[in-house]
Parts: structure tokens; C-alpha cells; sequence
């Protein structure tokens, strides 16, 4: 199941579960639209991988698989 994590690594956007604006590689790192398309060139800083986006969870299913609470966040930011 995927963790949900709930910011952008780069900028520390909040990214809400149900966001269409989170963007995530096969790692699960997680970067919010804007940080992908205009920083990143679509591809994670971490590991090299497409960076795609991340699927929603329906909010009825967050009560017994809820989202991640804990925040990546590179404080020298990302390439």
C-alpha cells in the first residue's frame, strides 16, 4: 500500500491525500506538480526515476489505511 506522504520534499507543499497534484517515483519520494515540472524535469533527484502521479485514496478507505503523517523534506532543497 502506498504511504501517502503528506508534502512535497522539495518545497514542503502540503499534499493531501486526495490531491492530483502529488507526484511520486517507484520509491514512494513524493514531489508536489510544480516542483516536477518546472525543477525537476520529471524525474526524482533521488534516485533518477520517472516521476508520475500519485494515485488518490477514496476518503472513505483513510479511517483504516490512513495516509502517512511523516514529512520528507531536503532543507538545501533539490536539483
Amino acid at each position: 500500500m502506498l504511504e501517502l506522504r503528506p508534502g512535497c520534499e522539495c518545497c514542503d507543499r502540503d499534499l493531501p491525500p486526495d490531491t492530483d497534484q502529488a507526484m511520486i517515483c517507484s520509491f514512494e519520494c513524493t514531489f508536489c506538480l510544480d516542483c516536477t515540472t518546472v525543477r525537476l524535469g520529471g524525474l526524482c533527484p533521488n534516485c533518477g526515476g520517472d516521476l508520475v502521479r500519485r494515485p488518490t485514496r477514496p476518503v472513505r478507505f483513510l479511517g483504516r489505511s490512513p495516509a502517512s503523517t511523516q514529512r520528507v523534506f531536503k532543507q538545501l532543497g533539490c536539483a
